[in-house]
């Protein structure tokens, strides 16, 4: 499938622990599309919102939960959505928390990344190809749509109930403007990494976001991440470290929680990414970044990076 034979599908959603489908959408079909980094996570369900506009779903650890973090098929994933007709990827993730003010239950849209993970997860679309490129990441998110998204989901938190809470009592919060450490797990850190994280400006940690970010800014696409949190990871001193229990013990409400803020912005972000000014800072981001043709690249490199990006391999 290329980009030409998409579902004209202008969102995508990739649900992480714990978030394998969507409240309140009409399931339409199954598409499974074989890109040349594979196929993705799972066969993405492609859904209608009470509208009738068209939303694409992507489990990133597999139907089941059955891929680590290591092993996530990132490149396949980024390049499937696209090949829909993506823009816009709304991403979600449990992370553990490196700050006592971000507690379990509540919701950070970070806007920065500290790269921890060991090289073992292909990084980018080039890679392996005789087509060389440096995509500018400063930035690492698309701040236009994080800022888009920060009102609209303190909105949802707001009109939640008691009874949905993931911590009993607590009332979960957003927090913007916060840097995510990426780990390469799979297991949790250790309690001096998880003390110099703190150092390092750290604020909360995953095992997902990257390489998704990095490969959303090559294929040009408006990524931002929602961030749950689960627990407070292994800083803290007299209290045990982290552990899959206790994430388990508010995942399910955060996934809950999760689909209702899925629900209630993905309307109005269609209709942003429709009109394109959310969506203007990715537009030809990588046109300066890709090193100009030389008799050394291969054209079947540039065929293949052509299902990414048609504009500049033609």
């Amino acid at each position: 499938m290329s980009s030409s034979e998409g579902e004209n599908v202008l969102v995508g959603v990739i649900g992480g622990s714990g978030l394998y489908h969507l409240d309140n959408l009409t399931f339409l079909k199954h598409v499974n599309p074989e890109t040349p980094w594979g196929f993705p996570s799972s066969p993405i369900t492609i859904c209608a919102l009470p509208s009738g506009t068209k939303v694409a779903f992507l489990a990133r650890h597999g139907p089941g939960h059955t891929i680590p973090p290591s092993s996530v098929p990132a490149r396949a994933n980024i390049a499937a959505l696209k090949s829909l007709g993506v823009r816009a990827i709304l991403a979600f993730s449990a992370v553990g928390s490196l700050r006592e003010e971000l507690a379990p239950g509540d919701f950070v849209l970070p806007t920065q990344i500290i790269d921890r993970t060991k090289g073992v997860r292909p990084a980018s679309f080039f890679e392996g190809t005789t087509v060389v490129a440096h995509a500018a990441f400063g930035d690492p998110f698309a701040m236009r749509l994080v800022r888009w998204l920060e009102g609209r989901v303190q909105k949802v938190l707001d009109s939640a109930q008691p009874d949905e809470y993931a911590v009993e009592g607590k009332k979960p919060q957003v927090h913007t403007d916060r840097c995510i450490v990426c780990m390469e797990g799979p297991q949790f850190s250790t309690r001096a990494e998880s003390k110099m994280y703190r150092m390092w400006g750290g604020d909360v940690i995953n095992m997902s976001v990257l390489p998704e970010a990095k490969l959303a800014r090559e294929a040009e696409l408006g990524y931002a991440l929602i961030a749950t949190v689960t627990d407070y990871d292994s800083w803290r001193e007299n209290e045990n470290p982290v552990t899959a229990a206790e994430v388990f013990k508010t995942l399910s409400a955060n996934a809950k929680m999760s689909r209702h803020v899925a629900a209630a912005v993905l309307e109005d972000l269609n209709a942003a990414a429709a009109q394109g000014d959310l969506l203007t800072e990715e537009i030809g981001s990588m046109k300066f970044s890709i090193m100009p043709r030389s008799e050394q690249q291969k054209e079947e490199d540039r065929k293949k990076l052509s299902y990414i990006l048609p504009t500049y391999f033609q």
